[in-house]
């Protein structure tokens, strides 16, 4: 998915406003340009999020979605969705689901990586080895904090690494001002994993920015915003939006 391109990575929360919405949803990312869909399990502390996911995995939990409804849904887009996509989920549901049945679900469902915000790196042993015997990626993620952690967390990274534009919770931003590309560059001297931005990109001027200085960008909250806004007539609305996000990505490229 990065081969000779900047990849756009999208991010949904799963069964906002319904399932039948994500699923219709997720074909038409693919369509409209982007390169892997990342999709939020929905969860009642979700710790990382700013208001508008946590709004959207209120809305989720409320209409009944769980994570084998999940499961299944990407079961069934397997057949036609060939981009990878990754679940973002928190430690709990893992532990509650059972990480050997969730890990072993994952790899059948068609999930070809999980990113958990609120495991730190140094815990990371509580899934790396599960999720290898499994065949499904372990994406770590550095932040402004990191600091002398992102040597080490960068040589282990696979997948991509995840870095954290801005300090705080996901949220839609004005400006993003954390020095990302030092974080970027440092990053680069320990792997040559790719380097993605999130947190904070909130429109096709950011995007375009942020994916001049990296090897991809994820947007969440801005697509999440409009799904709130059109219920599940959002398909067509977030389609035209990420459309934008890619034309966007693809002028740093080709000016």
């Amino acid at each position: 998915m990065f081969q000779n391109k900047k990849a756009l990575i999208i991010f949904i929360t799963g069964g906002d406003p319904c399932i039948e919405t994500t699923e219709a949803l997720i074909p038409e990312l693919v369509e409209a340009g982007a390169d892997l869909i990342e999709i939020g399990i929905p969860f009642s502390d979700p710790v990382a999020e700013g208001p508008v996911i946590q709004a959207a995995s209120e809305r989720a939990l409320a209409n009944g979605t769980t994570t084998d409804k999940l499961l299944e849904m990407v079961k069934r887009l397997r057949r036609n969705v060939k981009v990878p996509i990754l679940f973002m989920t928190y430690l709990n549901p893992i532990y509650v689901y059972g990480k050997e049945r969730f890990l072993s679900a994952c790899r059948d469902s068609g999930i070809n990586g999980i990113i958990v915000p609120d495991m730190p790196f140094e815990e990371k042993g509580e899934l790396s080895e599960v999720c290898t015997k499994y065949g499904v990626a372990l994406v770590s993620m550095v932040a402004p904090t990191s600091r002398e952690r992102t040597a080490t967390i960068a040589k282990e990274a696979e997948g991509f690494l995840y870095c954290v534009s801005s300090l705080g919770v996901t949220g839609m931003r004005s400006e993003i001002k954390s020095g990302i590309e030092t974080i970027i560059a440092e990053a680069k001297e320990y792997t040559n994993v790719p380097c993605v931005v999130g947190f904070g990109v909130s429109n096709a001027e950011q995007a375009g920015k942020m994916a001049k200085i990296s090897d991809g960008v994820i947007v969440g909250s801005a697509v999440v915003n409009i799904v709130e806004k059109y219920g599940k007539e959002c398909v067509e609305p977030v389609k035209q939006f990420v459309r934008s996000l890619k034309e966007a990505i693809q002028m740093e490229l080709h000016p």
